[in-house]
């Protein structure tokens, strides 16, 4: 049975546990994978990664990011029909809804926001000769992200994109109970080159990993949406 794996530095590892939980595909209920039961250890490992990959992601030309968010776009539109399967057996969806809507929707967050990040402007205002107020955007750091089941790529990624296009590095969390599609991310993220620790995907309940990432001191900002649960 297949093992999902953590994405955390670049690699996909095993969650410290060894601990597992069941998938189960919602068409029948058979447990059909396995994903890793993820806890603070596990989040403690994917910030440290963050934390190391910032300096130099957040230093990078905004078009160097460019480049690596649109190559990962057209890896999620290349593998579209085998990633909307994956969404519709996880999550339980028509098949043509996750073609036409959901996983497209993931390729256009990536290529909206890596070209975001080529136009982002800093404004500047002059107070009658006196001074020159401006406006300077800086990346956070490491970023917390947290999505639900029921638009599980789509939605992770709206996360995801944005905040890599702006120079932060990322520690996501899927659903617990759709995180196939956010598994295969993590390998097209190695094969895009994203470079190591700037994302990093770690599965897991709400109460363990998710809590973990909500309540870590070095996370400087948090993007939720679920139930408490999640």
């Amino acid at each position: 049975m297949l093992k999902l794996e953590n994405y955390i530095g670049g690699e996909l590892i095993q969650p410290v546990s060894g601990a597992y939980l069941d998938n189960f595909n919602p068409a029948c209920g058979e447990v059909y994978s396995l994903i890793p039961d993820s806890d603070e250890r596990d989040i403690e490992r994917a910030v440290e990664a963050a934390k190391n990959a910032f300096p130099v992601w957040s230093k990078q030309s905004a078009e160097a990011r460019h480049d690596v968010l649109i190559k990962l776009s057209s890896l999620i539109e290349r593998d579209l029909d085998s990633l909307a399967e994956a969404e519709s057996i996880d999550n339980g969806k028509p098949l043509s809804l996750a073609k036409q809507v959901d996983i497209p929707r993931a390729v256009s967050n990536f290529k909206f926001y890596a070209t975001a990040a080529m136009h982002t402007a800093t404004e500047a205002f002059e107070t009658v000769g006196q001074a020159i107020n401006y406006t300077l955007r800086q990346p956070l750091g490491v970023v917390g992200c947290i999505s639900p089941w029921n638009l599980p790529l789509y939605l992770f990624s709206w996360k995801i994109a944005p905040a890599l296009a702006a120079g932060c590095c990322v520690v996501a969390k899927p659903s617990e109970i759709t995180p196939m599609t956010a598994f295969l991310l993590s390998k097209l993220c190695i094969e895009a080159g994203l470079p190591e620790g700037v994302l990093n995907i770690v599965h897991g309940l709400g109460a363990k990993a998710g809590s973990a990432i909500v309540a870590h001191k070095d996370e400087k900002a948090i993007s939720f949406t679920g139930g408490t649960q999640t």
